[in-house]
Protein backbone atom coordinates (compact mmCIF):
# COMPACT_ATOMS: atom_id res chain seq x y z
CA UNK A 1 0.00 0.00 0.00
CA UNK A 2 1.22 3.77 -0.83
CA UNK A 3 0.61 6.86 0.26
CA UNK A 4 -0.91 7.87 -2.85
CA UNK A 5 -2.60 4.83 -4.06
CA UNK A 6 -5.52 5.68 -6.16
CA UNK A 7 -4.61 9.34 -6.23
CA UNK A 8 -4.09 11.39 -9.83
CA UNK A 9 -1.73 13.54 -9.67
CA UNK A 10 -0.19 16.79 -11.77
CA UNK A 11 3.17 18.14 -11.22
CA UNK A 12 4.85 21.16 -13.41
CA UNK A 13 8.50 21.30 -14.27
CA UNK A 14 8.15 17.61 -13.52
CA UNK A 15 11.34 16.71 -15.86
CA UNK A 16 14.42 17.30 -13.89
CA UNK A 17 15.94 18.26 -10.42
CA UNK A 18 13.28 18.66 -7.55
CA UNK A 19 10.65 18.07 -9.95
CA UNK A 20 11.50 14.69 -11.14
CA UNK A 21 12.12 13.49 -7.84
CA UNK A 22 8.87 14.58 -6.46
CA UNK A 23 7.46 12.33 -9.74
CA UNK A 24 9.25 9.48 -8.78
CA UNK A 25 8.05 9.78 -5.07
CA UNK A 26 4.55 10.32 -6.00
CA UNK A 27 4.52 7.17 -8.57
CA UNK A 28 6.77 4.64 -6.16
CA UNK A 29 3.65 5.89 -3.68
CA UNK A 30 0.77 4.63 -5.68
CA UNK A 31 -0.10 7.87 -7.64
CA UNK A 32 -0.87 7.70 -11.28
CA UNK A 33 1.40 11.31 -12.05
CA UNK A 34 0.77 13.60 -15.04
CA UNK A 35 4.01 16.16 -15.49
CA UNK A 36 4.81 19.26 -17.85
CA UNK A 37 8.25 20.26 -19.31
CA UNK A 38 9.41 22.12 -21.91
CA UNK A 39 11.51 19.60 -23.32
CA UNK A 40 10.81 16.04 -22.61
CA UNK A 41 14.46 14.13 -22.36
CA UNK A 42 14.65 11.07 -24.32
CA UNK A 43 13.87 7.81 -22.54
CA UNK A 44 12.99 9.79 -19.18
CA UNK A 45 8.73 8.64 -20.02
CA UNK A 46 10.23 4.95 -20.36
CA UNK A 47 11.73 5.03 -17.17
CA UNK A 48 9.48 6.38 -15.16
CA UNK A 49 6.91 3.79 -17.11
CA UNK A 50 8.54 1.37 -14.67
CA UNK A 51 7.50 2.68 -11.73
CA UNK A 52 3.42 3.44 -12.07
CA UNK A 53 1.19 5.12 -14.78
CA UNK A 54 2.92 8.36 -16.29
CA UNK A 55 2.58 11.18 -19.00
CA UNK A 56 4.05 13.75 -19.94
CA UNK A 57 3.23 17.18 -21.88
CA UNK A 58 5.93 19.32 -23.73
CA UNK A 59 4.27 22.97 -22.76
CA UNK A 60 5.44 26.39 -21.49
CA UNK A 61 4.11 26.78 -17.98
CA UNK A 62 3.35 30.25 -18.36
CA UNK A 63 1.07 29.53 -21.28
CA UNK A 64 -2.85 30.35 -19.69
CA UNK A 65 -4.39 28.28 -22.53
CA UNK A 66 -2.18 25.70 -22.44
CA UNK A 67 -2.48 25.09 -18.90
CA UNK A 68 -5.72 24.77 -19.44
CA UNK A 69 -5.76 22.35 -22.14
CA UNK A 70 -3.00 20.27 -20.32
CA UNK A 71 -5.63 19.76 -17.26
CA UNK A 72 -8.30 19.66 -19.56
CA UNK A 73 -6.02 16.14 -20.93
CA UNK A 74 -5.68 14.58 -17.38
CA UNK A 75 -9.08 15.23 -16.70
CA UNK A 76 -10.09 13.72 -20.17
CA UNK A 77 -7.58 10.43 -19.09
CA UNK A 78 -7.99 10.02 -15.17
CA UNK A 79 -11.51 11.74 -14.13
CA UNK A 80 -10.11 13.66 -11.75
CA UNK A 81 -7.17 15.32 -10.12
CA UNK A 82 -6.53 15.10 -6.53
CA UNK A 83 -2.97 16.58 -6.39
CA UNK A 84 -1.30 19.86 -8.00
CA UNK A 85 2.25 20.29 -7.31
CA UNK A 86 3.59 23.81 -8.75
CA UNK A 87 6.83 23.42 -9.22
CA UNK A 88 7.78 24.93 -12.15
CA UNK A 89 10.19 27.84 -11.61
CA UNK A 90 13.65 29.34 -12.59
CA UNK A 91 16.05 31.95 -11.63
CA UNK A 92 18.07 34.57 -12.78
CA UNK A 93 19.98 35.96 -10.18
CA UNK A 94 21.32 38.98 -9.66
CA UNK A 95 21.62 42.18 -7.60
CA UNK A 96 18.55 44.80 -8.00
CA UNK A 97 20.56 48.43 -9.22
CA UNK A 98 21.63 45.56 -12.02
CA UNK A 99 18.33 43.64 -12.43
CA UNK A 100 16.44 44.73 -16.08
CA UNK A 101 13.36 44.28 -16.76
CA UNK A 102 13.53 41.57 -18.60
CA UNK A 103 15.49 39.82 -15.69
CA UNK A 104 12.17 40.68 -13.71
CA UNK A 105 9.69 38.99 -15.78
CA UNK A 106 10.90 36.51 -16.75
CA UNK A 107 11.46 35.33 -12.91
CA UNK A 108 7.62 36.63 -11.91
CA UNK A 109 6.09 34.77 -15.08
CA UNK A 110 8.00 31.33 -14.59
CA UNK A 111 7.42 30.97 -10.78
CA UNK A 112 4.33 33.31 -9.96
CA UNK A 113 2.17 33.54 -13.13
CA UNK A 114 2.59 29.77 -14.35
CA UNK A 115 1.31 29.07 -10.43
CA UNK A 116 -2.06 31.11 -11.05
CA UNK A 117 -2.09 29.45 -14.42
CA UNK A 118 -2.33 25.87 -13.41
CA UNK A 119 -4.24 26.72 -9.94
CA UNK A 120 -7.22 28.54 -11.48
CA UNK A 121 -7.47 25.66 -14.41
CA UNK A 122 -7.92 23.10 -11.26
CA UNK A 123 -9.48 25.11 -8.84
CA UNK A 124 -12.93 24.51 -10.41
CA UNK A 125 -12.33 20.66 -10.59
CA UNK A 126 -11.20 20.38 -6.71
CA UNK A 127 -14.26 22.38 -5.66
CA UNK A 128 -16.45 19.85 -7.28
CA UNK A 129 -15.00 16.82 -6.04
CA UNK A 130 -14.72 18.52 -2.68
CA UNK A 131 -11.53 17.55 -2.44
CA UNK A 132 -7.78 18.35 -3.32
CA UNK A 133 -4.23 19.48 -2.50
CA UNK A 134 -2.57 21.98 -4.08
CA UNK A 135 0.92 22.64 -3.23
CA UNK A 136 3.25 25.54 -4.23
CA UNK A 137 6.85 24.72 -4.71
CA UNK A 138 7.93 28.17 -2.51
CA UNK A 139 11.57 29.39 -0.83
CA UNK A 140 13.42 30.44 2.43
CA UNK A 141 13.94 33.67 -0.13
CA UNK A 142 10.39 34.07 -0.08
CA UNK A 143 10.12 34.37 3.47
CA UNK A 144 13.40 36.59 4.65
CA UNK A 145 14.65 37.76 1.20
CA UNK A 146 17.95 37.06 -0.31
CA UNK A 147 20.85 39.32 -1.47
CA UNK A 148 20.53 39.43 -5.47
CA UNK A 149 17.79 37.47 -5.50
CA UNK A 150 14.86 40.29 -5.53
CA UNK A 151 12.60 38.90 -8.28
CA UNK A 152 13.26 35.08 -7.17
CA UNK A 153 12.19 36.16 -3.50
CA UNK A 154 9.15 37.99 -4.78
CA UNK A 155 7.96 35.13 -6.81
CA UNK A 156 8.12 33.41 -3.98
CA UNK A 157 7.03 35.27 -1.82
CA UNK A 158 3.86 36.08 -4.38
CA UNK A 159 3.06 32.27 -3.57
CA UNK A 160 2.66 32.01 0.16
CA UNK A 161 -0.35 35.09 -0.67
CA UNK A 162 -1.56 32.91 -3.42
CA UNK A 163 -1.85 29.86 -1.63
CA UNK A 164 -3.38 31.22 1.58
CA UNK A 165 -5.82 32.80 -0.36
CA UNK A 166 -6.81 30.05 -2.51
CA UNK A 167 -7.14 27.59 0.86
CA UNK A 168 -9.52 30.60 2.12
CA UNK A 169 -11.34 30.41 -0.56
CA UNK A 170 -11.45 26.62 -1.32
CA UNK A 171 -11.31 24.84 2.18
CA UNK A 172 -14.99 24.66 2.50
CA UNK A 173 -14.86 22.74 -0.55
CA UNK A 174 -12.26 20.33 1.06
CA UNK A 175 -9.51 21.60 -1.04
CA UNK A 176 -6.20 22.58 0.73
CA UNK A 177 -3.70 24.83 -0.06
CA UNK A 178 0.10 25.05 1.28
CA UNK A 179 3.76 26.13 0.54
CA UNK A 180 6.57 23.96 0.73
CA UNK A 181 9.62 25.87 1.21
CA UNK A 182 13.03 24.46 0.57
CA UNK A 183 16.37 26.19 2.08
CA UNK A 184 19.73 25.33 0.18
CA UNK A 185 18.96 22.27 -1.62
CA UNK A 186 22.50 20.10 -3.30
CA UNK A 187 20.24 20.04 -7.02
CA UNK A 188 22.66 21.86 -9.32
CA UNK A 189 22.08 25.40 -7.94
CA UNK A 190 24.89 25.27 -5.34
CA UNK A 191 27.35 25.36 -7.81
CA UNK A 192 27.36 28.76 -8.65
CA UNK A 193 28.58 29.56 -5.14
CA UNK A 194 32.05 29.92 -3.90
CA UNK A 195 33.72 27.83 -1.36
CA UNK A 196 33.45 30.65 1.23
CA UNK A 197 29.98 31.45 0.42
CA UNK A 198 29.07 27.65 0.93
CA UNK A 199 31.48 27.44 4.34
CA UNK A 200 29.34 30.02 5.49
CA UNK A 201 25.99 28.87 5.23
CA UNK A 202 26.96 25.70 5.93
CA UNK A 203 28.27 26.86 9.11
CA UNK A 204 24.91 29.07 9.51
CA UNK A 205 22.64 26.16 9.10
CA UNK A 206 21.64 24.53 11.93
CA UNK A 207 22.01 21.19 11.01
CA UNK A 208 25.27 21.73 9.05
CA UNK A 209 24.30 19.76 5.46
CA UNK A 210 22.71 21.13 2.42
CA UNK A 211 19.14 19.16 1.60
CA UNK A 212 18.55 16.60 -0.60
CA UNK A 213 16.00 16.54 -3.13
CA UNK A 214 14.59 13.64 -1.88
CA UNK A 215 13.69 15.44 1.48
CA UNK A 216 12.00 17.97 -0.49
CA UNK A 217 10.14 15.33 -2.29
CA UNK A 218 9.09 13.65 1.33
CA UNK A 219 7.50 17.12 2.53
CA UNK A 220 5.66 16.98 -0.63
CA UNK A 221 4.28 13.55 -0.12
CA UNK A 222 3.14 14.38 2.82
CA UNK A 223 1.17 17.54 1.73
CA UNK A 224 -0.16 15.14 -1.23
CA UNK A 225 -1.36 12.46 0.83
CA UNK A 226 -4.12 11.65 3.10
CA UNK A 227 -1.49 12.57 5.97
CA UNK A 228 -1.77 15.85 5.97
CA UNK A 229 -5.72 16.54 5.51
CA UNK A 230 -5.80 19.20 8.21
CA UNK A 231 -3.23 21.09 6.80
CA UNK A 232 -4.02 24.23 5.36
CA UNK A 233 -2.55 27.37 4.64
CA UNK A 234 0.66 26.72 6.13
CA UNK A 235 4.46 27.31 4.88
CA UNK A 236 6.18 24.13 5.59
CA UNK A 237 10.28 24.79 5.67
CA UNK A 238 12.69 22.16 4.67
CA UNK A 239 15.46 24.29 5.51
CA UNK A 240 17.38 22.70 7.74
CA UNK A 241 16.61 25.09 9.99
CA UNK A 242 17.82 28.34 8.22
CA UNK A 243 14.85 29.94 8.88
CA UNK A 244 14.88 29.50 12.96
Amino acid sequence: MGLLDGKIALVTGGSRGIGLTIVRRFLEEGAAVAFTCRHLPEGLLEELGELGTVCAFETDAMDFDGAHEVVAKVMERFGRIDVLMNNAGINRDTIMMRMDEETWDAVIANNLKSAFNYTQAVSGIMARQRSGSIIYMGSSAGLHGNIGQANYAASKGGLVGLAKSVAKELGSRGVRANVLAPGFIDAGLLDSMSQKVKDYWLNYIPLHRWGTKEEVAGVALFLASDLSTYVTSQVIDCCGGLTS
